[in-house]
Order: structure tokens, then sequence, then C-alpha cells
């Protein structure tokens, strides 16, 4: 005799409002909470993206022979090598640029002149131009920079936590594989969803920064062929703006422009905005999708508002880290979920939302031929003549 207990009571079911309510609410209070750690967890993440990115080569190593200890102390120092070396190049180029600042103190005052005229031709009052003119004098840039330079001292506990987070994530991931292994008997889809997103992290990354080099590179060479100042400064802001999509552009083209409307004028802010126009906007518009390709499926409007949503929550680093930390999130909590797959194709366009898409144009295609009318100097097909009956 089998003793069958009571039904279980059913889970009661929210209405839809409210479980979106209770959503954004929870989003709200952990993006606060984030942005109140930023000064630590902004460094974790790059140092994470940055171990994403090398373990490939670590893991290689190992396969040749090196051991383990050799093979991860040597990628951990080359990254840490290469970005210490970049932050002392930014150092280097914002200090030349303050000392030689003063040399165009006369420009920008006449820079200034001339916005306000332009101001007041338009109606805007001669107060509000009185307190814009005001801050275009050599000696209102310098405090700016100068405590900018500063903040770059204070790098030194930045560069301490990424060095430590990069010793520590390279040395713990020797067990990833394992980890994964015992993950994917509980949680398949989990396993799947992480390497789906360390590969297309690591895709986007290495080309990004292989093109961001290339523009930098050939934006300096432009610019200083120009006789811009500090070309070598604005060429490095053209490689870091290159990880900010959408609006990287037009921070990396405006201090180029103006000191070149110091320099040379009108026909050296025309080069200027041709030299970025064909590098920069060729380059992202054209070169870096092809090599990319389906490892970033989001779609413009959620790239520009993670954008904006990362640089305010983390700061700076989180604008160029927008499309990692985006897919991050995106993978925990959509493609680990089989039950959540169904909202992928909102979020960019897939493989199978792009093959639709062209059927799609296809059949509208053959449907406007068929629609098509004749040209009047065509003769109508004449329908086939009845057969007699013998």
């Amino acid at each position: 005799m089998s003793i069958v207990g009571p039904d279980p009571t059913p889970l009661p079911r929210y209405p839809r409002g409210t479980l979106l309510l209770v959503g954004l609410a929870a989003a709200t209070v952990t993006a606060m909470g984030i942005s109140s750690i930023r000064g630590i967890l902004a460094p974790v993440l790059l140092t994470l993206v940055l171990s994403i990115c090398a373990h490939p080569v670590r893991v290689r190593l190992k396969r040749r022979g090196v051991p383990h200890c050799l093979a991860t102390g040597s990628v951990i120092l080359v990254v840490f090598a290469l970005l210490s070396g970049f932050f002392y190049v930014v150092i280097v180029a914002i200090s030349q640029f303050v000392s030689m600042l003063p040399d165009y103190a006369a420009e920008i005052h006449d820079l200034g002149v001339s916005l306000g005229e332009f101001l007041n031709t338009i109606g805007i009052g001669d107060a509000q131009i009185q307190a814009m003119t005001d801050g275009f004098t050599a000696s209102r840039f310098v405090p700016y920079l100068t405590g900018f330079l500063g903040s770059f001292f204070g790098i030194v506990g930045f560069l301490v936590i990424v060095l430590t987070m990069l010793i520590l994530m390279s040395s713990d991931a020797s067990y990833a594989h394992t980890i994964l292994g015992q993950l994917s008997q509980r949680r398949p889809g989990l396993v799947a969803a992480l390497k789906v997103f360390a590969a297309n992290v690591r895709r986007y990354m290495v080309v990004t920064t292989v093109l961001g080099l290339a523009q930098g590179f050939l934006n300096t060479i432009a610019l200083w062929i120009l006789q811009v100042p500090a070309a070598l400064l604005w060429g490095l802001l053209a490689f870091l703006c290159s990880f900010i999509p959408n609006i990287g552009y037009f921070f990396a083209i405006t201090p180029p422009i103006v000191f070149g409307y110091l320099v040379g004028g009108w026909p050296t802010v025309i080069a200027v905005i041709i030299v970025y126009g064909v590098i920069n906007g060729g380059v992202q518009s054209i070169i870096q999708p092809k090599a990319v390709g389906s490892a970033v499926s989001l779609n413009q409007t959620l790239t520009f508002f993670s954008v904006l949503f990362w640089a305010v929550v983390i700061g700076p680093i989180g604008a160029i880290l927008a499309i990692p930390l985006t897919l991050l999130a995106r993978t925990f909590l959509i493609d680990s979920d089989p039950d959540s797959a169904w909202v992928r194709p909102a979020f960019g366009p897939t493989t199978e939302t792009r093959r639709l898409l062209k059927a799609a144009d296809v059949a509208d295609k053959n449907a406007r031929k068929s629609k098509t009318p004749q040209s009047p100097g065509s003769v109508p097909a004449q329908p086939p003549e009845p057969r007699r009956k013998a």
C-alpha cells in the first residue's frame, strides 16, 4: 500500500508588469552597487579581459613543452609590460602637450572671440557668450590637464591591482578546463555559453587592438605631416577611442580639429576631417565588421546604450570595455538559460535573423520584378491562338 502525499502547492503567477518592475529595480540597485566600488572593479574587469585574451598564448607555450610556471610568468610579464609602456607613453605625451600649450595662448583667445561673434549672430545673449569665451584661455586648460596628469600618477595603484589580479587569474586559469568539465555535468548550457563568450571577446579585443594601433599610427603620421600640435597624443587618443563604438570617432577627431584650426585654419581642418574619415571611418565601418564577424552580435541601439551605461557605472574603463561587459551580462542572463534563448534575436542580428532578412529581401525583389510594367516600346506578348477542332 503506497501513501500518496498531498499535491504540491502551485507557485503563484505574478503579472508580467510586476516582474518587469522588480527586474528593473534589481538592475538599478545592482548598477548602483557596482558604481560604488568602481575604483577596484574597473581594474579587475580589465584584468579579466586581458586574461581571456592572453590565455591561448599560455596554453600554446605549455603544449610546446614550456613549464607551467614559466609560461604563465612570461605571459604576465609581457601583458603588464605592454600596459605599463602604454601608460608611460600617454603620460609623456600629455606632459609635452602641457608644456607647449602656453605657446598657443593668443590663438586660443582669438578662437574664443570668433566663437563669441558667431554665437552673437544667432541670438545668444552676451552673458552666456562671456561665460563661454572666458574659458578659451591657455591658463584655463592647463589646470585641467595637469590635474589629469596628476591623476595618472595615481595609476600606480591601478597597475598594482592589475598586476596582482593578472598573476592570480593566470594561475587559476590552469584549473579552468577541469572546472568547466565539472560544471558541464550539471550546467552544460552555462559552460557552452562561457566558451562562446571567451572566444567572441578574444576575437573582438585582438582585432580591435590591432586595427586601433594601425589607426593611431596612421593618424599620428598624418597629423605630424599637417603640423598639428601633440600629434602623438591624438594618435593615442584615436587608439583608445577605437574601442568605443559609435561615438569614439567624434571624441578622437575633436582635439585635432581644434588645434589644426589654430595652426593652419580651415584648410588644415578639412584635411584632418578627410584623413580621419578615410582612416578611422574606413577601418571601423568596413574592415573591422568583416574581421570581427558575428563575434559581436549586438544591434546598434544596444551597442550605443551599453557605452553610455558602462561609462556611467564604472567610468572611462567602462566605455572601453562596453562590448565585452555587455556580452558577459548577456551570457549569464540569456545565453546560458535555454528558456531565455527566444529573447536573444532581440539583442542583435543572429545568423538565423540574417538568413531570414536575406530571404525576405530576395522575396521582395522577386515580387517587384513580377509587377514591373513593360516599357512603352515593347510589343506585348500575344496569347497563343486556340487550336481549331478538325
